[in-house]
């Protein structure tokens, strides 16, 4: 996670106080100078004290000054060229932008990647195979990700529920008991309609996953187990497209170690699925 540093700094804006703010702004534009110069000479271009910086360090997650500025000068010799990932200018040609959207998303999926911990994920999926039925939940765009998670987990022995309209999706969350798990899909975690979906699961103490860019927002608080799907925000397109990317990823990762724990029950699923769909293709 340390390595995703700008991702982390995206991940709560409203968490930020004026000075704190005023430091992310300062990494955002400069982010060789900040990941060079000591933490006298951030003071120095900030006007922000050396201790409110060290604070400031600690809170995202960092135990010094020093590995701050180790991890974003990391961060900086790996990330892509400015000019094949940045904002769509005026004068970018077809090539130029699809290489911004193919570069967006993956520097989307390498920050989502090391966010990611084996000892959740192995959680994860010991609920999912265990569970007695598993519901994915999605709003808006993070519908097509749930929706794309029913579809891949038809394909195991494990039952699976899923709907696009946000009364069944209720219903079907109210109808979950403590044996079940659901998995909750939010970019924002913030969508009123998604929380309240949270909130009857946990009022049914059904065990749920979340799958969100913040941690930091009031799904992920609510959830048992938290996945951030990262990405960083350009113009013309939010970082909830790169996002959505990696949520797919994530769902995909989830599905393949889950099939992997039970392959012989899923490659029977498989394997009936694909003749009964060879069926009805024409010849």
């Amino acid at each position: 996670m340390k390595n995703s540093i700008f991702a982390k700094l995206g991940q709560n804006p409203a968490g930020y106080n004026q000075t704190e703010t005023k430091l992310i702004a300062y990494i955002r534009k400069e982010p060789d100078q900040a990941a060079g110069g000591t933490i006298r000479e951030m003071a120095d271009h900030t006007g922000v004290s050396t201790a409110s910086i060290s604070r400031f360090v600690k809170k995202i997650g960092f135990e010094s000054y020093r590995d701050f500025s180790v991890a974003l000068a990391s961060y900086n010799q790996s990330r892509p060229p400015v000019d094949l990932f940045g904002e769509i200018e005026d004068a970018d040609n077809t090539e130029a932008i699809t290489k911004k959207v193919f570069a967006g998303a993956q520097n989307a999926l390498s920050m989502t990647i090391q966010s990611l911990d084996a000892s959740q994920l192995d959680l994860a999926v010991k609920w999912l195979t265990s569970a007695k039925r598993v519901g994915f939940f999605g709003i808006g765009g993070s519908s097509i990700a749930a929706f794309n998670a029913y579809h891949k987990f038809l394909r195991t022995p494990i039952d699976v529920i899923s709907h696009p309209d946000y009364d069944i999706q209720l219903m079907q969350a109210v109808k979950l008991t403590p044996q079940d798990t659901a998995v909750v899909i939010s970019h924002s975690g913030r969508n009123e309609d998604t929380l309240f979906v949270a909130q009857k699961l946990k009022e049914n103490k059904v065990p749920f996953i979340a799958i969100t860019s913040f941690a930091n927002s009031p799904l992920a608080k609510m959830a048992d187990i938290v996945f951030l799907s990262l990405a960083e925000e350009i113009n013309f397109r939010s970082e909830s497209m790169s996002s959505l990317v990696a949520q797919l990823t994530i769902i995909d990762t989830l599905f393949t170690l889950a099939g992997s724990k039970i392959p012989t029950q899923t490659q029977h699923v498989v394997d009936t699925m694909r003749d009964v769909i060879e069926s009805t293709r024409k010849h």
